[in-house]
């Protein structure tokens, strides 16, 4: 009896064992697959022998955590959750570029140089890709503080580790994307904000001669020297959105909670002004805009005609359903689908169900046990008597 007792002890602690480490195996390895297994490449029309269209991937606002704020298991967490999902997304969906449009890390804008270059390998932990897929990083206002914190120290910091500039047009298979350092459009002129106003300007009229015909001779005389880029207007990468009131026209499951959609924004600080918005449209004209920031989904447009994506943010510290853009990109059209990641609630739900299923088939297991010791020891009781 003592022996056969021990056994379906063993087995039962073996039992609880097993089926707990597949339930965090699942919670924190498998319930990725089945999330981004949901998700595919946009469909665009293709025209006979034209080439296969560019795929990229857009997030936003990781908000990597640094020493001074922040728990550790809260950081550990999330770091965690974002490896995983990042991770699982290369794996199944091998993207040719990917896109992370600032906010890279949470204190980037008062990090000393040691707790930096901590902040930068665990970035490239998480964010380790394959050779042959491109990861190109903006700045965001956390990254290297708001306008009146950035620094040139800091901004260089971030452009040396990230290979970056604050203007920039990277063109990859004839589609324009210009990458804009939108914390330094404040308008104030500073020296840092009139350098990269003053690339831009030069970026948008190198744009303007690609795009153009160049029959007139001063046309051709004014872009003799100018590098020329693919003939398509570009496609603006940022951090801060274009201007907008209000994020009360966004709609879907990752739009800004009601009691916070209807707040006004802050000019130079939730989005760009005004006068640095008419600026970027009315130099680019671009065929679309994806911007981060408000942690946010939505989608706005400009002069009812030209796109603006905000894209949520990618950590579960900000939201609880994070998710990515998927974006595939010819020289004359674009489409673009949203890929959600699981749901820090549902995995929270697992767990608990999970500890609550374990823990009533314990207290049953022990029942039985007890019920067949008592019964043994009544037996027992009844052989000795006789």
């Amino acid at each position: 009896m003592l022996s056969l007792t021990g056994r379906c002890r063993c087995s039962l602690a073996l039992s609880l064992v097993l089926s707990a480490c597949c339930v965090f195996l699942f919670c924190e390895y498998g319930i990725y697959f089945p999330a981004i297994l949901r998700c595919s490449w946009p469909e665009m029309k293709r025209s006979e022998g034209s080439p296969r269209p560019l795929r990229a991937l857009f997030l936003s606002d990781p908000h990597l955590l640094g020493a001074i704020r922040g728990h550790w298991f809260d950081k550990l967490r999330r770091e965690w959750q974002m490896e995983r999902a990042f991770q699982t997304a290369m794996w199944l969906l091998k993207p040719e570029v990917v896109f992370i449009l600032g906010d890279v890390f949470d204190e980037g804008k008062w990090s000393s140089t040691k707790d930096w270059e901590d902040d930068v390998r665990r970035f490239k932990q998480i964010f380790r890709h394959p050779a042959d897929t491109e990861l190109v990083v903006l700045i965001g206002n956390h990254d290297v503080g708001f306008h009146h914190e950035m620094t040139r120290y800091k901004l260089e910091r971030f452009e040396k580790v990230f290979n970056v500039t604050s203007a920039r047009i990277l063109t990859k298979r004839e589609v324009n994307f210009l990458l804009v350092n939108s914390v330094a459009l404040h308008g104030d002129h500073c020296p840092i904000c009139q350098s990269v106003e003053n690339d831009l300007y030069s970026l948008s009229q190198a744009l303007n001669c690609s795009t153009q015909s160049l029959h007139s001779g001063s046309m051709k005389h004014r872009c003799m020297d100018m590098q020329t880029y693919a003939s398509t207007p570009p496609i603006i990468l940022q951090h801060y959105p274009l201007y907008r009131v209000s994020d009360a026209e966004c709609t879907g499951v990752d739009a800004a909670p009601p009691n916070e959609r209807y707040q006004h924004f802050h000019e130079r600080y939730d989005v760009l002004s005004q006068d640095a918005s008419k600026m970027l449209l009315w130099w680019f004209q671009p065929r679309l805009i994806l911007s981060g920031h408000t942690h946010s989904g939505c989608e706005v447009f400009h002069g009812n005609r030209i796109p603006e994506i905000s894209v949520p943010s990618f950590s579960w510290r900000n939201r609880n359903n994070p998710s990515f853009i998927l974006g595939s990109f010819s020289q004359s059209d674009y489409a673009l689908s949203k890929c959600f990641l699981p749901e820090e609630s549902s995995v929270i739900a697992v767990y608990c169900g999970s500890a609550m299923a374990l823990a009533l088939i314990t207290l049953g297991h022990l029942s039985l046990f007890r019920g067949a010791l008592h019964t043994a020891n009544a037996i027992l009781g009844k052989q000795k008597s006789l």
